[in-house]
């Protein structure tokens, strides 16, 4: 097989790191050693055989077997003993949870062949589809519905094929019994115990409206929670940041007409102690007679956001609240929308990658909102920073993170305030970003004065500077190309099995073949280059 193809073709280089330089005894403990039957395959062969068939865009596991005897490459891999698709299927199904530990191997080898520059860094999300229908979807009680529907229909079968037996068994025991108790008697006797037994639909289902019970209390809890807060901080004489919560802003119109009331009372009460004391010297006092406080127009400003605010809760009431569904295929899924419009029934997939390429950590999550992904991926990110600078070639220099680039998606205070390395987030999209800058560059200021207000402001005239903006535009181009090369080029737009553990599993998985793919181009473009 040696004649088959040259010796620079990446395939040999890949079953070299598969069998020299990665650890892959989590993928043998399911191998069957002795007994009957013919031998099992190598798990290394069959894990070589995923890897090469994915950086190929080749995910389907009747392709690999088809492939294993069609295309000389997988030949080369499996020795021209090709596994059935059934074989490799239960291998990838069955070793899911070895994959996060394969991604960190990769990331470490990267690191050994001089790649994971971390000058600067991008991280984006993107919505991958599970392996479930988007009309799957149930609210609560549609699941209830399904429950009920689900528990009668497995009786009914159960008790169907329990007669079915029971007939062709017992016909004489049946006759005797019709003649004791009747035709129309079914006699004495209980149900059977089988048919109390949840079947995997039924399990789903009370997954499902558990989750739905859950996620309302927890819902609820945070809307008055942050409810709350906004008011006491309004109390405090405090300005709240951010948008003010829906439960609140009856309230809060409230609070705001009070305090309108209440200073223009105070300006009435201070003229009138004023006219007085003119009055008692015989003259006029100054400044202008204040207008009823009715005619004030702060006054009339709060009422009109009272009477808003109060028209809005009430066609809030009037309307169908949000209902909470659960997906009976899938429960760990979710209702993700997609940028250009339209809903997918999936995840949010998080990746943070560095300038060459590398993605150094993963993530996958529920929520639709990038936002509250920040905090566990930098610390991913941190992590997979120091790992790389403790396998960096002893010439190459120790490498640390230097900048975090993020969309408008992760912009928040607390990510913008929260420790860790220098960070670019942005405070709008990427046109008004630009426009800004340039505005910036058309009128600049001889001696700038510093940056006022909150982080976000803050942010937003550092994004203004030229070097601001010109570090940010690099962010596209480093987040977001390993997600085309993942769904455009190797048609990664959906996962292949159910559950959130099996897609954050699947999607380490791509991101190690995605550096192994790097490492592999590495070492061609770099002769000098070699594993260590």
């Amino acid at each position: 097989m040696r004649e088959w193809l040259p010796a620079e073709h990446p395939v040999w280089t890949l079953i070299d790191i598969v069998d020299t330089h990665l650890d892959t005894s989590a993928f043998h403990t399911g191998r069957r050693l002795g007994g009957v039957g013919r031998a099992g395959y190598d798990p290394d062969m069959l894990l070589t055989l995923l890897i090469w068939g994915w950086s190929k865009g080749m995910r389907s596991s009747r392709q690999i077997e088809s492939a294993c005897t069609d295309v000389v490459s997988y030949r080369v891999i499996c020795a021209g003993d090709a596994p059935d698709h059934a074989t490799i299927s239960r291998f990838r199904k069955d070793n899911h949870a070895a994959c996060e530990s394969l991604f960190a191997q990769v990331l470490t080898l990267a690191a050994r062949v001089g790649l994971g520059s971390l000058g600067t860094i991008a991280l984006d999300g993107v919505k991958i589809a599970s392996n479930a229908s988007i009309g799957a979807n149930r609210s609560a009680e549609g699941l209830k519905a399904a429950a009920e529907a689900e528990s009668a229909k497995a009786a009914q079968t159960r008790a169907r094929e329990i007669a079915a037996a029971a007939a062709a068994a017992h016909a004489d025991v049946d006759a005797s019994e019709d003649e004791l108790y009747g035709e129309d008697d079914p006699g004495p006797g209980r149900v059977p115990a089988e048919l109390a037994d949840p079947t995997s639909r039924s399990k789903r289902i009370a997954e499902a409206l558990a989750q739905i019970e859950a996620e309302d209390d927890a819902r609820e809890k945070a809307a008055r929670t942050a409810a709350e807060g906004h008011l006491e901080r309004l109390d405090a004489g405090k300005s709240p940041a951010g948008r003010v919560p829906l439960t609140a802003q009856v309230a809060a119109a409230h609070r705001r007409l009070a305090r309108e009331i209440a200073r223009h009372e105070a300006t009435e009460a201070r003229y009138r102690q004023r006219a007085d004391a003119a009055a008692r010297r015989g003259g006029k006092p100054k400044g202008k007679v204040p207008v009823p406080v009715e005619d004030h127009y702060r006054v009339i400003a709060a009422r009109t956001s009272v009477s808003k605010a109060v028209a809005k809760h009430s066609a809030l009431e009037r309307t169908t609240p949000t209902v909470l569904r659960r997906n009976i295929t899938d429960p760990d899924s979710r209702m993700q929308p997609l940028r250009g419009g339209g809903w997918v029934q999936g995840y949010n997939c998080q990746a943070f990658t560095a300038e060459d390429g590398i993605i150094i950590a993963t993530g996958v999550g529920t929520s639709p909102s990038d936002v509250t992904y920040y905090e566990k991926m930098v610390d991913k990110a941190v992590a997979a920073a120091a790992v790389i600078a403790d396998n960096a070639p002893p010439q190459a220099e120790q490498p640390s993170i230097g900048i975090m680039l993020f969309d408008a998606g992760y912009c928040s205070i607390d990510n913008l305030d929260a420790p860790g390395p220098d960070r670019l987030i942005a405070t709008g999209k990427s046109r008004t970003l630009e426009a800004a800058a340039a505005a910036a560059v058309a009128t600049p200021v001889s001696d700038p004065a510093p940056a006022q207000g909150n982080s976000i402001t803050r942010m937003a005239e550092r994004l203004s500077t030229p070097e601001g903006i010109a570090t940010y535009r690099k962010r596209s181009h480093i987040a977001e190309t390993p997600f085309g090369q993942a769904k455009h080029n190797l048609g990664f737009r959906r996962f292949t099995s159910c559950g959130l553990d099996r897609a954050t599993s699947e999607w380490s998985f791509h991101a190690a073949v995605h550096n192994i793919g790097k490492i592999l181009t590495h070492l061609t473009a770099a002769p000098n280059a070699a594993l260590a």
